[in-house]
């Protein structure tokens, strides 16, 4: 076995590895930038390199500065994690060259199936089902117009050498096919050094299924089940689970040993996943194989009970496999969020910044017998930077079925804290609570068939606005019971607290009583309704338990001087707790409206601006691009709401640019 293991990657992935190899008794070193100083996985690592400036390109996938940081430490195997030089041949070559051990896939099969033009074409030869497209490279934007309208619209423009959803845009015109052709070679050429482009059809109501392989080096090669990948946004994928809702045993069989077949075509060993696009009628067609570990991999964990990083490292050491095919059973069902740094609310943007409160859910099997697990990276105090992938953690539940899987994620993301940057959260509880979701109706369109307008949080129907107006009744109860017994001088003589409430919960204004009793507190609603309260909160607490009606919730609650915001299953909600007499005083009063800016361009998120398309003075189309941002390595396009006149560009390219920052002002 191996002493030390240098990790080239960062983030929740280094975390991850160094885990596993810190209970097998496996050094580790960290390698990081400037930017990740601070890092969890460096704190975490026994030793730990310096490779460079912020940008990846200048750090993590500079092959040669990874190359001295394994000499400079001595260490005898390398783990790249995913992404960065994961699925790099020549950084694998390099190492073997140097005596020592790359934990994942030999060289020939990373370039083999690295290149999704190569891969395609040795997927064909291995009998796997492959979707139709034009395999060879694409010289510039006008072939690929005539390529995409010959393979018939839509098509999937994708980068060779891509992964993570980079590189990756859909057409359904000529226009789309040209912009995103350029686009797509930027984002390719920035994150993975290579800009290479194919084109291939995209299959309309797809579900994205993917198998999970593990190999040794003796030539055993088995699939450990699937996970459905479907929720998808801009080809990132966001809610993971394994098993699939879709498969049956048949498709299953089907797609496991084609997947089989591709990986020992290509003398494949370590973890790898073959991925796949599924239709309606579960026929099911190859997309690409990544020959490294997946982010999604903790839900196949979680029901097979196998460790995909020791398995990766033991192979790596040249042991054999542990299982054969036989020894595989799916047990229970699991379910992944990916939380990102991006802002649901403005289109899920980029954010960035410091993470003033993390406090993520206790992990481990809870009294019902689910079992939470949180892969992460981050800190609370930590920064998050502009210059790598959004995501902040992976948190999973299993259970022994797929519906008390979902009811346990909904837990836990309610009982999930993140505060200082916008963040994905409210979206997960409310795909959560989505009836489509819980029927396991999934496409990899799902996310724009559901939000068309996009996300603009949860309004609550009856049940949960009463539950949210008892929690907010007893809150108010409570501050002012507190509020009576600050001075002293008056505790023999406090003043009463009333009973009777006006809550004002989402425009709308609910009336209930409260009434304490037996170390309850009771919210009686007109029409006859009530709900019983239950709660250990104290003031300033930022989260707390509530029992409501005998079932346990958690709620987050910011007390925001005579207002108070709580967060519960999605909604996000500014409350007003008032007596009737101070209600009816306050609809009295004006309401402020926010500024116009209607006739400005302000940056949607912090960035760099890489190109502005337009000066003073110009006429625009609505649709016509204004300028590109590009924020955590995706190029995002800027277009014009509606006709107008440029009458002042106050940005250039190259300059980096906050929230809300003016770009172009319209006369």
């Amino acid at each position: 076995m191996f002493k030390k293991i240098l990790i080239a990657n960062r983030g929740e992935i280094a975390c991850r590895v160094i885990k596993t190899a810190k209970r097998l008794g496996i050094a580790t070193v960290a390698v990081y930038s400037d930017a990740d100083r601070d890092a969890l996985h460096v704190k975490m690592a026994d030793e730990a390199v310096h490779i460079g400036p912020p940008p990846s390109s200048q750090s993590y996938i500079v092959t040669g500065k990874l190359l001295d940081a394994v000499k400079a430490t001595g260490a005898d195997a390398v783990h790249p994690g995913y992404g960065f030089l994961s699925e790099n041949a020549n950084f694998a070559e390099g190492l073997k060259a140097g005596g020592v051990a790359f934990i994942g896939p030999p060289p020939v099969a990373i370039e083999a199936m690295g290149d999704k033009i190569t891969s395609k074409k040795i997927a064909a030869s291995a009998g796997v089902s492959t979707v139709p497209g034009h395999m060879d490279l694409i010289v510039d934007a006008d072939e690929a117009v005539k390529i995409a309208s010959d393979i018939g619209y839509p098509v999937m423009i994708k980068a060779s050498a891509g992964g993570g959803g980079k590189g990756m845009r859909v057409a359904w015109n000529d226009v789309e096919a040209r912009e995103g052709f350029q686009s797509s070679k930027n984002e390719a050429k920035s994150s993975f050094g290579d800009d290479r482009i194919f084109i291939e059809k995209f299959v309309t109501q797809p579900r994205h299924i993917e198998i999970q392989l593990l190999g040794d080096q003796h030539g055993n090669l088995i699939y450990l089940g699937e996970r459905e990948c479907s929720i998808q946004r801009r080809n990132q994928k966001v809610i993971e689970e394994a098993p699939s809702p879709f498969l049956d045993a048949a498709a299953r069989k089907a797609m496991g040993e084609q997947a089989v077949a591709l990986g020992k075509a290509v003398g494949y060993f370590s973890a790898g996943t073959v991925e796949f696009i599924v239709d309606g009628a579960r026929q099911f067609y190859f997309l690409e194989m990544n020959t490294r570990l997946q982010v999604e991999h903790p839900v196949t964990e979680l029901v097979t009970g196998i460790d995909l990083v020791e398995e990766m490292i033991r192979v790596a050491a040249g042991q054999r496999l542990r299982m054969t095919q036989e020894d595989i059973k799916l047990d229970g069902w699991a379910i992944e969020s990916r939380l990102y740094a991006e802002d649901p609310y403005r289109n899920f943007l980029p954010s960035i910044g410091r993470l003033t409160r993390y406090r993520p859910p206790a992990e481990g099997r809870k009294p019902d017998g689910s079992i939470v697990r949180n892969d992460t990276g981050v800190f609370e105090g930590g920064e998050i930077s502009m210059y790598y992938d959004p995501m902040i953690a992976k948190l999973c539940t299993w259970a022994p079925d797929r519906q008390a899987a979902i009811e346990a994620m909904g837990k836990a993301l309610d009982n999930f804290e993140v505060e200082g940057i916008g963040h994905n959260l409210p979206f997960l509880s409310a795909v959560m609570k989505q009836e489509r979701f819980r029927e396991g109706r999934l496409t990899t369109a799902y996310i724009a068939e559901e939000f068309p307008d996009g996300f603009h949080g949860v309004s609550p129907d009856e049940t949960t606005a009463h539950t949210l107006a008892a929690v907010a009744a007893y809150i108010n109860l409570r501050l002012q019971k507190r509020a009576t017994l600050i001075s002293g001088a008056l505790a023999n003589h406090p003043r009463a607290v009333g009973g009777d409430w006006i809550v004002r919960l989402a425009g709308s204004d609910i009336a209930l009583s409260t009434l304490e009793e037996g170390g309850r507190t009771v919210a009686s609603f007109e029409g006859g309704a009530t709900v019983s309260i239950r709660s250990n909160w104290l003031p300033g607490a930022s989260h707390a338990a509530f029992d409501i009606d005998g079932e346990p919730i958690g709620v987050k609650v910011d007390l925001m001087g005579a207002r108070m915001r709580l967060r519960w299953q999605g909604i996000d909600a500014v409350i007003n707790v008032r007596s009737p007499r101070v209600a009816t005083l306050a609809s009295l009063m004006l309401e402020k409206l926010p500024p116009d800016t209607s006739k400005m361009l302000l940056c949607p998120m912090p960035g760099v601006v890489t190109s502005i398309a337009v000066v003073e003075g110009d006429k625009v189309e609505a649709g016509q691009t204004l300028a590109i941002v590009e924020a955590m390595k995706m190029e995002n396009v800027l277009r014009a709401e509606r006709k107008g006149t440029v009458k002042h560009v106050a940005a250039t390219a190259g300059v980096s640019l906050a929230v809300d920052e003016l770009i172009i002002e319209f006369e």
